[in-house]
């Protein structure tokens, strides 16, 4: 018994370990600026065919089942923002005048917020779609991102004067390596609510984005052009983009090593101890 306490004892002094296989999720994301049309015309509901009357329309938009295209573009950029949290993301509002309302960063609380304080029109009226390319540029410019992107979203056709045109902010941005998206939203079936004395009075509103000019754009930046005509086409829009755009996932393993010299001392010590109380006990010869 006490040469098995002895071994026990050698045991411990080599401090024996247990290795136990972990695992690191390291996430290397990218950087997205988000540019939403925010000019009046975004108030619109794009009609689904299956609508075939303006009771339906009515009943509809009554019941928060018909929404404005601004609404609908609010909620898909939320979950986007959501379903990305390893990704720097910034917002940009624009119509007659650009906005930033959220240069790329990481705290999406924040970027949800203000994208939640948005409403069409508080901008002007008309689209200008050369400055929030050229701002979205600029701030990606000196990103550390290996992947720069814009996803712009209008439902409009450039009609702002500025001193560069759509074209040749989309080639400042190549240059930066920023691949853009561009998303034409609504639909040739859509109508605005238009408030009178007698209540809303539903006009017809129709789709007014230049696609020519979206699909240049996405074009010289090395993008992808796309069309949102309804809530559902835009919701299978950002599934599309969101699946392009992935952010590479790193799995690396280490080895946790735990120290099991703790048991093999006390059962050497045990066996030690026991072996002293028989030897001086049961075993001791008198004389």
């Amino acid at each position: 018994m006490g040469a098995a306490g002895v071994a026990c004892l050698i045991v411990a002094l080599m401090r024996p370990q247990l290795g136990i296989e972990r695992f690191i999720r390291r996430a290397e994301g990218i950087d997205v600026m988000l540019a939403l049309d925010a000019s009046g015309s975004m108030q619109a509901y794009d009609l689904p065919e299956s609508y075939r009357t303006e009771s339906e329309v009515r009943r509809d938009i009554q019941a928060g089942i018909l929404r404005t295209r601004i609404e609908v573009a609010k909620e898909e950029l939320r979950k986007f923002v959501e379903g990305r949290p390893n990704d720097r993301i910034g917002l940009i509002v624009f119509a007659t005048l650009p906005y930033v309302a959220s240069p790329p960063t990481l705290d999406h609380r924040f970027l949800l917020e203000q994208l939640s304080e948005i409403n069409a029109g508080e901008l002007g009226d008309r689209t200008g779609i050369a400055a929030p390319i050229a701002s979205a540029a600029g701030r990606l410019e000196k990103s550390p991102a290996k992947r720069r992107v814009l996803v712009l979203f209008t439902d409009g056709d450039n009609n702002v004067e500025a001193k560069v045109t759509p074209q040749q902010a989309a080639k400042l941005a190549a240059t930066f390596d920023v691949a853009a998206y561009t998303v034409g939203i609504g639909s040739p079936r859509s109508v605005v609510a238009v408030q009178t004395a007698f209540g809303a009075l539903l006009q017809p509103s129709g789709a007014g984005f230049n696609e020519k000019l979206l699909r240049e754009i996405s074009d010289v930046t090395g993008g992808r052009y796309f069309e949102a005509r309804d809530a559902q086409a835009f919701r299978k829009v950002m599934e599309e983009i969101d699946a392009l755009e992935t952010t590479a996932l790193e799995q690396p393993t280490y080895m946790d090593y735990k120290e099991q010299f703790a048991g093999w001392l006390a059962a050497g010590l045990s066996l030690l101890l026991a072996a002293a109380i028989i030897e001086n006990s049961v075993l001791q010869v008198v004389p």
